[in-house]
């Protein structure tokens, strides 16, 4: 038995020791205790083909079979991918069969509740991270220090668990295949090589379902969805569950996580996000940051869609206009970072990076940017065609506003 296996073994274990029956074990689990374990130090940061990683499926695997699913990987509830890592950020990722020093492999995780039913329903969340602090990380200290991952994204695979909990004994009008993603962070591999080789008839999927960064509900209760576009019903689906948050929709159903490859096959998709923070792909997004009352709440939300939908037989596919397309290219950066869900007029900053424009000039978390040299900023996409004009050098005047103030800071970039 595998060191690691046995860690995990003795956790589940003792979380359930308390119990006398198999559903009582089932219920102990929570979705805080999930993201304990997957945001642990021990894990080191979960990147792809680390022991980390490995620990992690390994448990996942544990809790699916606690649930009663069937294995629905290449190797029980496994699915693992070898691939060279990319040169070219633009190019195709190579996925190989050969081993040898520069061959990374990842391992899906795949679990199948069978209800014996025409359409399956596909439930995801990528449970890989960045580890000491991979490509992508946002960090600039001095040390190498564990990036656990905590929101991104051990909160979607805490919400994934809670959901086959939720429907290991109800909601029987789809079938559901429970994915835990690897190789997210370095490219939606694990998410691409599944519906390239995929284990079920991807014909018969229904929907699939992302949660990417649902631990960090706010005071206002915002929850963005995306991909609503992406099959008719699903705007009217949406609303229709909907009594606990302010809803950010968006109908595109490409963006920067695994819902992508799944919508670039065919197969409607709804992605929730919680939004971004300051410490997105840095060692502070970590577990008592997180909202667990709202990551519940979300999980009740998402369970009640799918129930709605389990009469609607198979779902249309929509093919929806891809919005990364019209954002403008820029050479410069503000060095902030932008609160995606606020709907307000303007762009509204939820943090700023270290000596970067922004913090030189004395602009703060909160500041909502209202002009940016001679353009009005009235949203995001107003926001970067503002800054795709400007060249590295170049000063201008930025107006925020701050309160109930408006204050005028000079920027060079």
């Amino acid at each position: 038995m595998r060191i690691n296996h046995l860690i995990i073994a003795l956790f589940l274990t003792a979380l359930t020791a308390c119990k006398s029956n198999s559903e009582e074990k089932i219920k102990e689990v929570t979705i805080k205790e999930d993201v304990a374990f997957l945001a642990d130090d021990k894990l080191e940061g979960r990147q792809t083909g680390t022991d980390g990683e490995l620990a992690a499926a390994e448990y996942i695997a544990e809790r699916f079979e606690k649930l009663g699913l069937q294995g629905k990987g290449t190797n029980g509830y496994f699915q693992a991918f070898s691939f060279k890592p990319k040169t070219d950020p633009h190019q195709e990722v190579n996925y190989t069969v050969v081993n040898g020093d520069s061959i990374i492999t990842g391992t899906n995780v795949i679990g199948f509740l069978d209800n014996k039913a025409e359409n399956t329903i596909i439930i995801g969340a990528h449970y890989d991270h960045l580890g000491y602090g991979a490509e992508g990380s946002l960090f600039r200290g001095d040390k190498r220090e564990i990036h656990n991952g905590a929101d991104d994204n051990a909160s979607g695979v805490a919400v994934l668990l809670n959901l086959a909990q939720k429907l290991s004994t109800t909601n029987k009008g789809n079938n559901y295949l429970f994915m835990a993603f690897s190789g997210e962070e370095m490219g939606l591999l694990g998410s691409n090589y599944f519906t390239k080789n995929p284990t079920i008839d991807l014909a018969k999927a229904n929907l699939m379902l992302n949660m990417d960064m649902v631990g960090r509900l706010k005071q206002d209760s915002t929850l963005a969805v995306y991909g609503v576009g992406t099959s008719p019903v699903l705007k009217q689906v949406i609303n229709a569950n909907n009594s606990k948050f302010k809803i950010i929709e968006n109908e595109s159903g490409v963006g920067p996580s695994d819902h992508t490859s799944f919508y670039n096959s065919d197969i409607p998709v709804l992605h929730f996000f919680t939004g971004q923070h300051e410490d997105y792909h840095k060692p502070g997004d970590d577990t008592e940051k997180l909202n667990y009352e709202g990551m519940e709440t979300i999980s009740n939300y998402i369970f009640d869609i799918i129930s709605d939908l389990d009469d609607n037989g198979k779902l249309p596919f929509r093919k929806t206009k891809n919005e990364s397309e019209d954002v403008p290219r820029f050479k410069v950066g503000l060095g902030v970072i932008p609160d995606y869900l606020f709907d307000g007029e303007g762009m509204r900053i939820d943090g700023v990076s270290e000596d970067k424009p922004a913090q030189k000039a004395g602009l703060e978390r909160g500041d909502i940017v209202v002009k940016l040299g001679d353009s009005l900023v009235t949203d995001m996409m107003s926001y970067m065609r503002a800054l795709s004009t400007f060249d590295t050098g170049d000063k201008t005047k930025v107006i925020v506003k701050r309160g109930d103030a408006e204050v005028e800071k000079e920027i060079e970039f």
